[in-house]
């Protein structure tokens, strides 16, 4: 793709990543599917999904999930084992604007990082099924005694009425939705169908390409952003914008996340709305 078509990302860093090595780096993570009706939850183990800041940790350095790195405190890596780990950067639930500020900034705020928890979710190219990468990583965290490195708990449902309800109960706790895993799945990475999300609304990124000027109340503001997956579908978002982003939109080329219900039979986003900037950390 030639350079001048390139759309960029910024992320939290403040620097320009280009769209597919961002992609690149994301895909040599386990990524989750979208969980469909129908299936059954059984052969999973059930966790709850954390709306943190993906940290991925080598044994040595901290990264984003683009492969950046974490500009975290050394007390805080000097912690970690030297076990390669997945997780979120997590700092509670509704929390996610304050972490994502907090986890950006280069001179980190070491009372800041005192409030974070490390929700460790998976083992990097460790052997067994996931439910002995699972058992291991309650040993690491265990072994290392420290309250702000957890196990993400990992439980079965017996059925799909067991699964909803534990779906209602999270959402009405706060949290975000649930990540089903299957027991018996190797070691992965990219989308496949081991790792699981299910919310009550699905999200997604995707390239600001267009502005289409408002209309009413919006004239002479932004009336819908125009914008492309990066598998190539194009649509209008004109929904969950605020009157500040209408004044000054996010700019062409730049990359958004957003909310929707479901797919339409021509596999675009039904109900699509504007949740926020996109941040490849």
């Amino acid at each position: 793709m030639p350079a001048s078509r390139r759309h960029l990302l910024f992320s939290l860093l403040g620097a320009a990543l280009p769209w597919p090595r961002a992609a690149a780096a994301a895909s040599a993570l386990p990524l989750p599917r979208v969980w469909a009706e129908g299936l059954d939850p059984a052969p999973y183990l059930v966790s709850e999904k954390y709306d943190g800041v993906r940290g991925v940790w080598d044994g040595t350095r901290l990264r984003f999930r683009s492969g950046r790195r974490v500009p975290a405190p050394a007390w805080f890596t000097d912690r970690l084992p030297r076990h390669a780990l997945d997780g979120e950067l997590w700092l509670g639930r509704g929390q996610f604007d304050a972490l994502s500020g907090l986890v950006r900034r280069e001179q980190p705020v070491d009372a800041d990082w005192r409030q974070l928890r490390y929700m460790v979710f998976e083992l990097p190219g460790a052997g067994g099924n996931f439910a002995e990468r699972a058992a291991r990583m309650a040993e690491i965290a265990r072994d290392t005694a420290w309250p702000q490195l957890v196990a993400v708990p990992q439980a079965p449902v017996a059925d799909r009425a067991a699964l909803q309800q534990r779906l209602v109960t999270t959402i009405a706790q706060g949290g975000e939705g649930l990540v089903l895993h299957r027991a018996d799945a190797a070691y992965a990475t990219g989308r496949n169908d081991a790792m699981m999300k299910l919310k009550p609304e699905l999200d997604a990124e995707a390239t600001v390409v267009a502005h289409h000027a408002g209309q009413g109340k919006y004239r002479g503001w932004l009336g819908a952003l125009e914008v492309r997956t990066p598998e190539g579908s194009q649509f209008l978002i004109g929904s969950g914008l605020s009157d500040a982003q209408r004044r000054d939109p996010p700019t062409i080329g730049s990359v958004i996340t957003y909310r929707y219900r479901d797919l339409t039979s021509t596999g675009l986003p039904r109900f699509a709305s504007f949740q926020r900037l996109y941040t490849a950390l």
